[in-house]
C-alpha cells in the first residue's frame, strides 16, 4: 500500500470527468468570461480597501479568525494568496456588475411582479378521505375541533405532527397552483375548504398572509435573480460550444490544455 498519495493535474481532470463534473466546470469558466467581458464594458473596477474589506468579510464568512486558520484554509484549498486576491476580486466584480446593471429597474420588477413576493403563513393536513376533511372542516368552523388536534389526530410524521402541521413562510411559487390561488385569496385566521390534489386532500390553516415590502434584504434578492437569468442566458452560447470541444476531446491531456 502506497505511504504517500501523489496527484497530477491529469489525475484529478480524469477524476471530474468521471464524476460527471466537467459541465459545472465549463459552466463556472463561461459564466465568469461573461461577467469579466460585461464589466470591463461598464468599466467597473476595484480599491485597494474595497478588496481588503471583501477579503475580511469573506474570512468572517468562513470563520477564519486568526493568519493560522486562514493559511490552513488556504492549504486546505490549494489556494495560493493571488489566488485568494483573485477569489475576492471575482467576487467584488460580481456584485458591483449585479447592481450596475440592475439595481435601476429592481422597483419596476418588484411592482410588475408584487404577487410573486407575497407569503403565507399555513399549517396543513393531508388526508385521503374527501368526506373526512369535509367533516372536519366544517367541525372546525363550529369550533368543535381545533386545527392542532386535528394535525394531532391525522399527521403520520412525528415532528410535523407535533408542529401542528406548521408549513413555515412560504411564497406562492412554493405551492401547487390550485393551493396558492386559494391560501393567497383568503383571510388571516382562516380555514380553507378541503382543496383536491394529486397528493390527498389538502385542509389549511391560514394564519397569515404577509404583503411584501421593497426592504434592502428583498431589494438584493431581485438584483442578484435578475442577474443570475442574465448571466444564463449570456452564458449559454458559450457553455454549448465548449460542450461540443468536450464531446471531441478523447484524452485527459486536451481536456487540461483546453481547460
Amino acid at each position: 500500500m502506497a505511504e504517500q498519495l501523489n496527484i497530477s493535474t491529469s489525475e484529478i481532470i480524469h477524476q471530474l470527468k468521471l464524476s460527471c463534473q466537467i459541465p459545472e466546470i465549463v459552466e463556472a469558466i463561461a459564466t465568469q468570461t461573461v461577467i469579466n467581458q460585461a464589466a470591463k464594458e461598464a468599466q467597473i473596477e476595484v480599491t485597494e480597501t474595497e478588496l481588503q474589506e471583501e477579503g475580511d468579510k469573506l474570512r468572517l464568512e468562513k470563520k477564519l479568525a486568526t493568519a493560522k486558520e486562514t493559511w490552513g484554509w488556504l492549504n486546505k484549498n490549494h489556494l495560493s494568496v493571488q489566488d485568494f486576491e483573485e477569489l475576492v476580486r471575482n467576487n467584488l466584480i460580481y456584485k458591483k456588475l449585479a447592481n450596475h446593471l440592475f439595481a435601476p429597474q429592481v422597483e419596476k420588477f418588484f411592482y410588475e411582479n408584487r404577487i410573486n413576493y407575497e407569503a403565507a403563513v399555513t399549517y396543513e393536513v393531508i388526508l385521503e378521505d374527501r368526506d373526512l376533511a369535509l367533516e372536519l372542516f366544517y367541525a372546525f368552523e363550529e369550533g368543535e375541533i381545533t386545527f392542532s388536534e386535528i394535525a394531532r389526530l391525522y399527521i403520520q410524521d412525528s415532528e410535523l405532527r407535533r408542529a401542528g402541521g406548521y408549513q413555515g413562510i412560504r411564497h406562492r411559487k412554493d405551492f401547487r397552483p390550485e393551493i396558492a390561488a386559494a391560501v393567497f385569496a383568503a383571510n388571516a385566521l382562516q380555514i380553507l375548504k378541503p382543496i383536491t390534489s394529486p397528493k390527498g386532500i389538502y385542509l389549511i390553516w391560514v394564519e397569515e398572509i404577509i404583503q411584501p415590502e421593497l426592504e434592502e434584504d428583498l431589494r438584493q434578492q431581485i438584483i442578484d435573480e435578475l442577474f443570475t437569468d442574465w448571466l444564463k442566458a449570456k452564458a449559454v452560447p458559450l457553455i454549448q460550444k465548449a460542450q461540443f470541444k468536450l464531446d471531441n476531446i478523447n484524452s485527459t491531456e486536451e481536456v487540461k490544455s483546453y481547460a
